[in-house]
C-alpha cells in the first residue's frame, strides 16, 4: 500500500506523534548529562532534578513579599490576559466579518483599511500602546486583541463573501432582509470557520502576550522567563517555556473538539 493512502488509526497516530518528542527528550538527557560530566555545574542544559527542584519551590511555596505561589500566579495572570484579548478579538472578528462578507459596500470601503491594518507588525504597536495606555492590564489585552483580530476579519469576511451566492438569491426569495441573511444564513456558516481562526490565532497571541509581559509586567509567564534570564536559570525557563506549550496545546485540543461537536458538518473544512 502506498503511504499516500495509509491513514493510521487512533491509537497509531497518538504513538506516531508521541514519537518525535520521545526522540528530541531523549536527545537532550543525552547531551544534558554529558555537558555535566565534563562540568557539574552547567547551566546551559540543566537535568531533569534541577528542573524539579527548581519548579518545585515555584509551584508549591508562597513568595515571601507577595504570599502567592509564584507558578500559578504566573499562569493564572497570563491566562487572564490572553484570554480576554482572545475574546474582545473574536467578538470583533464576528461582527465585523459579518457586515463585510454580506455587505458589498461596507466590503469596498472598509476591506483595504482592514488590510492595511492586518499587515502591520503588531510588535511595531507596543511602544504606542504603552504610551497611549500605560503600563496596565489594558495595553497588553489591546495588543493581543489588535494583533489578532484584523487577521481573523480578512479571513472569515472572504469566506461569508466566497458563499455561494444562490444562498442569499433564496434568502431574499424568501423575504429575507441583509440583517436575516446576515444572522440566518452567514453567520451559521461562519462559526466553524471562526473557532478554526482563533486556532490559528492561537500562536501569534502568545507571542504577543509574552513580549509585553517581557517589557511591562510584574506577574505572568512571559515576566518570569525574562527575569529569569539574566541569572541564567534555564532550569525555570525550559519548564515554563514547556509548559506554555502544552497549555497552548489544551487549548488548541479544546477548540478542535468544540468544533467537532458543535458543527460536525463542517469537519474537514478549512483544515
Amino acid at each position: 500500500m502506498r503511504w499516500v493512502n495509509r491513514h493510521p488509526k487512533k491509537g497509531e497516530r497518538i504513538l506516531l506523534g508521541a514519537l518525535p518528542v520521545a526522540v528530541l527528550l531523549i536527545a537532550y538527557l543525552i547531551v544534558a548529562a554529558q555537558r555535566h560530566a565534563d562540568n557539574p555545574f552547567d547551566k546551559i542544559l540543566p537535568l531533569p532534578g534541577a528542573m524539579g527542584q527548581a519548579m518545585s519551590a515555584l509551584m508549591f511555596q508562597a513568595d515571601q513579599l507577595t504570599g502567592q505561589v509564584t507558578f500559578w500566579a504566573d499562569t493564572l495572570a497570563s491566562l487572564y490576559r490572553l484570554g480576554l484579548g482572545l475574546g474582545i478579538a473574536t467578538l470583533t472578528a464576528l461582527v465585523v466579518s459579518l457586515v463585510l462578507g454580506v455587505l458589498p459596500p461596507v466590503r469596498a470601503t472598509f476591506g483595504p483599511l482592514v488590510t492595511g491594518i492586518a499587515v502591520i507588525p503588531p510588535i511595531a504597536l507596543l511602544p504606542i500602546l504603552f504610551i497611549a495606555l500605560g503600563l496596565g492590564e489594558t495595553a497588553k489585552v489591546a495588543l493581543i486583541a489588535i494583533g489578532v483580530a484584523p487577521v481573523m476579519i480578512r479571513d472569515i469576511a472572504a469566506y461569508i463573501a466566497a458563499l455561494p451566492a444562490e444562498q442569499v438569491i433564496k434568502a431574499q426569495t424568501l423575504g429575507a432582509s441583509s440583517w436575516q441573511i446576515m444572522i440566518r444564513v452567514a453567520l451559521p456558516q461562519a462559526m466553524p470557520r471562526l473557532i478554526h481562526a482563533v486556532r490559528l490565532a492561537l500562536g501569534p497571541a502568545w507571542v504577543f502576550l509574552i513580549s509585553a509581559e517581557a517589557i511591562a509586567a510584574d506577574v505572568g509567564l512571559g515576566y518570569r522567563i525574562f527575569l529569569v534570564r539574566r541569572y541564567l536559570s534555564m532550569d525555570v525557563i525550559l519548564p515554563y517555556v514547556a509548559w506554555i506549550a502544552l497549555l497552548a496545546i489544551l487549548m488548541d485540543w479544546a477548540l478542535a473538539l468544540t468544533s467537532r461537536k458543535a458543527f460536525p458538518w463542517a469537519e474537514g473544512q478549512g483544515r
